[in-house]
């Protein structure tokens, strides 16, 4: 995840910010105080819609197999002895599920954060309220364009009025909330739109997704954008970003999954103003790009234990009949250990960048499906040659 707004604020000091601590607690021998990786957990698969580009291929299931309450709060209890710092809800659409609330609050009980992704489609004037009394931190809607856009991918043709709706019904609830966009080269030109709505509704997040090719997406690799398209959104965001913090706004906006674009905001920014961009570098580095497997982690609906959200086929245990923490502590060998010393096994332009410190080899999943290869260059990276070789360390 790539803060660009933050990034580029010169008043922004967030040394402790969790996005930019590497104290992850993997190791056997991890020190007191050290904390566990963020917890993606997809607690259903069951859906109401039938998205396009689901990367978790969730539909209207009907729910068999999924880790009962006691089971989740049991995980909840592991995770909070490992100090897992926040919990990112999501789904499937995760409130489907009648324990929903029951365990949301269990988590923040426990003294963790909890995030919670949504389709939005389901929150009503109610909802909105139950949820605010758990105690979430944050909800994401997804919006993946204008309502026909939205519509065509999620499968349904009122998903767009009810997620806006959602969302006002969020904001009624003083609940922070923002929006989530998917990125595809038939949503490219509802930028504008997605942006308006933003400066509209005064929306104060927004999280701009690169396509990952997992689940029903894997049908959509020729869907993704082309590279120059990518450079081309990389220069509305940065521009969006400096209007929003010239304007004192407070709007935040991100970018997911690709790390290239913290490379290519740094590229920029070093052109206009050094200081601010050795600052971001600096930051940048701390965060270390994709820490799949190192400072994140997700758990599926039936218990298992994968390095992300996106990793679905690679399953490093279940919670069902093993300790988290057991799962989590690096081995000498395996999956874990490879990812957590990835630059060993990066192979192409990847394992010659002079950015991976910034990077680590970005997207895994997209490498392995276009390739055949885990360890290959992540395809959809839009660096071009003379840029990911631009500068030796030393010149920084």
């Amino acid at each position: 995840m790539i803060e660009l707004t933050k990034l580029l604020d010169k008043n922004t000091d967030f040394p402790h910010s969790l996005r930019y601590s590497k104290k992850v607690k993997h190791q056997q021998k991890g020190a007191a105080g050290e904390r566990g990786p963020v917890v993606a957990w997809n607690i259903t698969r069951r859906c109401n819609l039938a998205c396009e580009h689901c990367y978790s291929s969730s539909s209207s299931c009907d729910g068999s197999g999924e880790l009962s309450t006691a089971q989740c709060k049991k995980v909840v209890d592991e995770l909070a002895a490992l100090k897992v710092p926040v919990i990112l809800i999501s789904g499937g659409e995760p409130l489907l599920r009648d324990d929903i609330f029951e365990i949301m609050s269990y988590i923040k009980n426990r003294g963790l954060k909890v995030t919670l992704s949504t389709n939005g489609t389901l929150i009503d004037g109610k909802t909105a309220g139950k949820i605010k009394k758990c105690g979430v931190s944050y909800i994401g809607i997804s919006l993946d364009g204008r309502p026909e856009t939205h519509n065509e991918f999620r499968g349904k043709p009122d998903a767009f009025q009810k997620a806006l709706r959602g969302l006002d019904n969020c904001r009624a609830q003083n609940q922070k909330v923002g929006i989530r966009f998917t990125l595809f080269k038939n949503n490219f030109q509802d930028l504008s739109y997605i942006f308006n709505i933003i400066e509209e509704k005064n929306i104060p997040r927004a999280c701009f997704y690169h396509l990952v090719y997992t689940g029903r997406a894997e049908e959509l690799i020729k869907l993704d954008l082309s590279l120059d398209q990518k450079r081309r959104f990389m220069d509305l965001l940065y521009d969006k970003s400096k209007q929003y913090l010239a304007e004192e706004s407070g709007k935040e906006i991100l970018t997911v999954a690709h790390q290239a674009d913290g490379v290519y905001l740094y590229l920029k920014l070093k052109k206009e103003d050094s200081k601010q961009a050795q600052k971001a570098l600096s930051l940048l580095q701390r965060n270390g790009g994709n820490r799949s497997g190192q400072a994140i982690v997700s758990i599926d609906d039936q218990g298992g234990v994968h390095p992300n959200q996106f990793m679905d086929e690679y399953s490093l245990g279940n919670v069902k009949n093993e300790k988290f923490s057991d799962i989590w502590q690096d081995k000498e060998s395996g999956l874990l250990y490879r990812l957590r010393n990835r630059k060993r096994y990066l192979k192409g332009r990847c394992s010659r960048c002079s950015w991976l410190d910034i990077c680590n080899g970005s997207s895994r999943m997209r490498a392995k499906k276009v390739y055949g290869d885990l360890w290959a260059s992540d395809p959809a990276c839009y660096l071009n040659s003379a840029e990911i070789t631009l500068q030796k360390r030393s010149e920084q």
